[in-house]
C-alpha cells in the first residue's frame, strides 16, 4: 500500500458492515464471483455466535474477515463437505455446547496482504478457542495453486511438495506457518473452488489448555508451589527427636501454602550414630528398623498439614536385601514408594546396597510428577521415560559429600530440565556427622531448575538456597508455561527427536 496507515482495529462484525463486507469478498475472490455471503446469512451468524465473527479494519475500512462456528468433534471426524458443515447456509450445525471451533471463512483483501493481518485473525481465533475451552480449531483449507499442478501430482503429493518448499501455495504456506497441522485430504469439499479443483486439506490447531469438562469437584492448579528443605545433619536423641525437626519444616512450608515438601536423601542418617560401634553394613541395617515408623509419621503429617511430602530417602530392607527408598505421601492419604535404581559404587562397596527396579510417574492433585534419587539423575534415560509418560516436575533428593559430587548432580539436573522440558527440584543435606561412619561431611545447594527459554529465567535457575546452610526454599512453578514450551518453544527437544533413527524403550 502507498498510503500511510493510521489505525488497525480488530472488532466484532456488525450487520452495518454488510455492504462493505460483500464488496470486500467480491474483490478477494475474483475467480469465484458468486462467493459472498448474503445479508441474511450474516445476520444469522451474528445472532448465533457473535464472538465468532470478526473483521480487521485499516483506517475504518474492512481489510479482512474471519467467520466461525462451534461444532461437535463427531462432525469434524466424519467425512464432510463445506455445505454440510454450514448446514446448507442455515448454520444449524452450530452447537454452543460443542468442542470444536470450525472456521468457515477467512480472507484478507489483496491490497492489504503482506501486513500480517491474517495472523491477527488467527491469533484471535486461538485466544477464543482457549477462552471457551474448546479442543481445537479446524477448517478446510483451500489450495488455490493446485490447478497449476493437478495433472502432475495428487492433492496428497501437492501437500508434501508444499511442506518441503518445492511448491509455493500462498494459503497453505500461511496456515502451516501458523501452527496448523494437516489432518487429511478432503476431495469435493467445495466444488465451486475451481482453483483448488474442489479439494481442501483439513487443518487443525490443538488447544493445549483444553480441559475435559467434568462434574467432579476438583481444583485445577496451573501454578504449583514447591517447598524444599535443605537439611542440616545434627545428632538426634531418637526418632521422635528427628521427627520433631521434620514437623517443624513441614509446618513452616505448609504455612506458606506449599503444595509439595521435598526432603533430601538419607536425611535420617543421624540415627545411625547409635550403632557406630558396629561395622557400616550392620549399622545401616539396624537403622532400617525406623523406616516403617517414619513413613507412617510422614503420612500423618501430609494429611494434618494438607501438603504432599516427598520423604527424601531412607535405607529399607526388602526380602533380606538393602535398598535406598523413599515415599510420596499425598495429602489425601495415598502412599507411593520409589527407589534408587542406580546405587553408587560407595553404596555398593560399603553397604552392599541393591539397586531398585521401579520407575514410574505419580499422579497428584498438582499434575504428574517423577522422583529420582541422587545418582539416578545422572542417567538421562530414566527422566526421558518419565517425560514421555507426562511428567511435569521431577524431584531429586540427593546427598553429596564434596563439591565435585554436588556439581555432577546439579549439572545433570539442569540438563534433565532442558531436555525433558520440565521443572526439576533438588534438595540436599548440609553439615557433618562426626559420629556416623561413611557419613562424615555433606555439601549442598538446593534449587529449582527450569528449561532455558524465554518464559523462564535465562540461566535456568528459578530459585536457589545459600550453599551449605540449613534453610527452606519456596518457589512457584507455572505448568502452563511448560505446555507453551512443548508447542511453541524456540526449540522443542521432545518433539524434535529423530525417532526414525533411534528410540528409548523399557526392557
Amino acid at each position: 500500500m502507498d498510503q500511510d496507515i493510521q489505525n488497525i482495529e480488530l472488532t466484532y462484525l456488525s450487520l452495518d458492515d454488510y455492504k462493505e463486507l460483500k464488496q470486500a469478498m467480491i474483490d478477494t475472490y475474483e475467480t469465484m464471483p458468486d462467493s459472498y455471503w448474503r445479508q441474511d446469512h450474516i445476520r444469522t451468524l451474528i445472532k448465533k455466535f457473535p464472538e465468532g465473527q470478526v473483521v480487521v479494519k485499516v483506517d475504518d475500512e474492512i481489510a479482512g474477515c474471519a467467520l466461525s462456528l462451534i461444532v461437535d468433534s463427531e462432525m469434524v471426524d466424519s467425512p464432510h463437505t463445506y455445505r454440510e458443515m454450514i448446514g446448507n447456509n442455515t448454520f444449524s450445525t452450530h452447537n454452543p455446547d460443542g468442542d470444536i471451533l470450525y472456521g468457515i471463512e477467512v480472507f484478507i483483501k489483496p491490497e492489504y496482504q503482506g501486513l500480517r493481518l491474517g495472523r491477527r485473525l488467527y491469533d484471535y481465533r486461538k485466544d477464543l478457542c482457549e477462552r471457551l475451552n474448546l479442543k481445537a480449531i479446524v477448517f478446510g483449507g483451500r489450495i488455490p495453486n493446485y490447478h497449476k499442478f493437478s495433472e502432475e501430482v495428487s492433492p496428497k503429493e501437492y501437500l508434501d511438495k508444499v511442506r518441503s518448499k518445492e511448491i509455493h501455495d500462498p494459503v497453505l504456506d500461511f496456515q502451516l506457518a501458523n501452527d496448523f497441522r494437516p489432518v487429511r485430504i478432503m476431495r469435493g469439499y467445495m466444488r465451486s473452488d475451481t482453483d483448488s479443483e474442489g479439494n481442501a486439506i483439513l487443518l487443525r490447531w490443538d488447544n493445549i489448555f483444553y480441559e475435559k469438562p467434568t462434574k467432579e469437584v476438583r481444583i485445577e492448579k496451573s501454578v504449583v508451589r514447591l517447598g524444599i528443605v535443605q537439611w542440616q545433619m545434627r545428632p538426634y536423641n531418637d526418632m521422635n527427636d528427628l521427627m520433631l525437626q521434620v514437623e517443624y519444616f513441614v509446618d513452616a512450608l505448609s504455612g506458606y501454602k506449599s503444595d509439595f515438601v521435598l526432603f533430601p536423601e538419607f536425611f535420617n542418617a543421624p540415627l545411625m550414630a547409635k550403632y557406630n560401634n558396629l561395622n557400616e553394613p550392620d549399622a545401616i541395617r539396624k537403622m532400617t528398623a525406623y523406616t516403617p515408623q517414619i513413613i507412617q509419621a510422614f503420612s500423618q503429617l501430609s494429611i494434618s498439614y494438607n501438603v504432599n511430602i516427598i520423604t527424601g530417602s531412607m535405607p529399607e530392607m526388602v526380602d533380606g536385601d538393602l535398598y535406598n527408598a523413599g515415599y510420596l505421601c499425598q495429602r489425601d492419604g495415598q502412599i507411593d514408594r520409589y527407589e534408587k535404581i542406580h546405587v553408587t559404587p560407595d553404596e555398593d562397596r560399603v553397604w552392599a546396597m541393591k539397586g531398585g527396579n521401579t520407575l514410574r510417574t505419580y499422579d497428584t492433585d498438582c499434575g504428574k510428577i517423577g522422583i529420582l534419587i541422587c545418582y539416578d539423575v545422572e542417567f538421562p534415560e530414566l527422566s526421558r521415560i518419565l517425560a514421555d509418560e507426562g511428567m511435569n516436575i521431577l524431584f531429586v533428593p540427593f546427598l553429596t559429600d564434596t563439591q565435585n559430587g554436588y556439581a555432577r548432580v546439579r549439572n545433570c539436573a539442569m540438563s534433565r530440565a532442558i531436555e525433558n522440558e520440565c521443572y526439576v527440584a533438588i534438595a540436599g543435606c548440609v553439615g557433618n556427622l562426626p559420629k556416623v561412619h561413611n557419613m562424615d561431611i555433606q555439601y549442598a545447594q538446593s534449587m529449582v531448575l527450569t528449561p532455558c527459554d524465554f518464559p523462564f529465567p535465562i540461566n535456568g535457575v528459578k530459585a536457589e538456597t545459600t550453599p551449605n546452610t540449613e534453610m527452606i526454599l519456596i518457589a512457584d512453578v507455572d505448568l502452563d508455561l511448560l505446555r507453551e514450551l512443548h508447542n511453541y518453544g524456540a526449540v522443542q527437544n521432545l518433539k524434535n527427536r529423530r525417532k526414525d533413527i533411534y528410540e528409548l524403550r523399557r526392557v
